[in-house]
């Protein structure tokens, strides 16, 4: 049997929502289900994760979706989601750049069904909407700050000190790690103190816990900006371990099961491409660590479209071609291989039987990676990821043709125009 006929025992058909079923089996009793994109800004990516987010929520129990994105931000989306306003506000006001990654159309979409969804369970069983990542430094401790003056005032020496100190670097994170890099003097043991108080301090309610977390935010941060700019893996492991974390805490408080958003390179398995070498692990390695067979890790892959991304970081993002993936790739084996325009692959376990287990899941190929920073005219040298697909994803969704996602602002409509689009579903640095 051919390489390609091996492809075409194991794809499944992918024609619309019902088509996931085999998915949801795989799932089974999982704990967590964290799935991915092979870039931050295409619509197929984000429709078809949120159809399976929808059915895991519905079918499945699980009681949160926790995603690449800032708590702060993410908290105010979360607490329209499970209260009673319109969710487009809260995704609108998202200001990090890149904000196509959040504020878009299909984000807003998802989330007003999880607040019609939510409206039928008392607040205390509605499924949450929570940021795992580390980048708001700034925005998480201001959040402190508010917290502690209005429950905590005996903790606020601490935060205040915290506060202070970063100061002197004028409000810029970056610069705070460049100095640091200059100066031996740190936040750190400022930073120390204030998780601590705020840990010691804060009730074990959703507000408590939501400042713990901005507090456990402040400190992953400050490692993050520290190590970031003496280059090498160690902030990208600060980034997955905090992510990692946070999902567990999320488990933890709300004894429930959750699912996860979030780049490829998050969620497929850092042991089972070149990112091992590098001395780096990802989410969804320390998943598989600290879970086992409780986390399934769901990858996206396409061979040809249009995205949303920039030229450079901090650029103005707009549409830009997918070039057909280049030869040899696992994308351009898929399109030669798969006959219809979607798929869906779920990976037999590894020791599953003899004949049970295609051996292209185990073969090495390139796997296309986009970020938020896009060269298209460069996918000869680079974008691809050295990858096992059988050992790096438990299942995977193939879609042969992508299109670009639809930005809140910043970005003219390409191919739709907003209403017609809102009934829809689905037939570089930082990723």
């Amino acid at each position: 049997m051919t390489v390609l006929d091996e492809v075409r025992r194991s794809a499944l058909p992918l024609t619309g929502p019902g088509d996931l079923d085999p998915l949801l089996e795989r799932v089974g009793e999982a704990r967590f289900v964290l799935i991915g994109e092979a870039s931050h800004g295409t619509h197929d990516f984000y429709a078809w994760r949120a159809e399976l987010t929808r059915r895991l929520i519905a079918e499945k129990g699980f009681g949160f979706v926790g995603v690449e994105g800032d708590w702060p931000d993410c908290e105010r989306v979360h607490r329209a989601v499970t209260g009673d306003t319109d969710p487009f506000e809260a995704l609108y006001a998202f200001q990090r750049w890149p904000t196509f990654m959040w504020a878009n159309h299909e984000v807003v979409e998802f989330c007003r069904w999880l607040r019609r969804w939510n409206a039928g369970f008392p607040p205390d069983q509605r499924c949450g909407f929570h940021g795992l990542d580390v980048y708001s430094l700034w925005e998480s401790l201001r959040s402190v700050r508010r917290y502690a003056a209005a429950h905590l005032p005996d903790e606020m020496d601490s935060v205040m000190g915290a506060l202070y100190c970063f100061e002197a670097y004028g409000h810029d994170p970056q610069q705070y790690g460049l100095a640091t890099r200059l100066i031996p003097e740190t936040c750190e043991d400022e930073v120390v103190s204030l998780l601590k108080s705020v840990i010691r301090a804060a009730p074990e309610d959703e507000r408590g816990f939501s400042a713990r977390q901005n507090a456990e935010t402040v400190a992953g941060a400050e490692r993050y900006y520290r190590a970031m700019v003496g280059g090498g893996p160690e902030s990208w492991n600060i980034r997955d371990v905090h992510m990692a974390d946070t999902m567990d805490r999320l488990t933890d408080f709300h004894g429930t099961k959750g699912v996860v958003w979030a780049h490829n390179t998050h969620i497929g398995d850092a042991r089972a491409t070149d990112m091992a070498a590098a001395g780096m692990t990802n989410l969804g390695q320390l998943a598989r660590e600290r879970h086992g067979g409780e986390a399934v890790l769901v990858g996206f892959g396409s061979h040809h479209g249009s995205v949303v991304a920039a030229d450079r970081w901090g650029a103005q993002h707009h549409v830009m071609r997918v070039p057909p993936a280049r030869p040899a790739s696992l994308e351009a084996l898929l399109h030669e291989a798969v006959a219809g325009p979607e798929a869906l692959f779920v990976v037999p376990p590894e020791g599953s039987g003899a004949g049970s287990r295609a051996a292209f899941y185990d073969e090495p190929m390139g796997h296309r990676a986009i970020g938020v920073v896009y060269h298209p005219e460069r996918e000869r040298w680079g974008n691809y990821v050295p990858t096992v697909m059988g050992r790096r994803y438990d299942a995977f969704i193939w879609l042969d043709a992508t299109k670009a996602l639809h930005p809140l602002h910043g970005e003219p409509w390409h191919d739709a125009e907003p209403e017609a689009y809102g009934g829809a579903r689905p037939a570089a640095h930082r990723m």
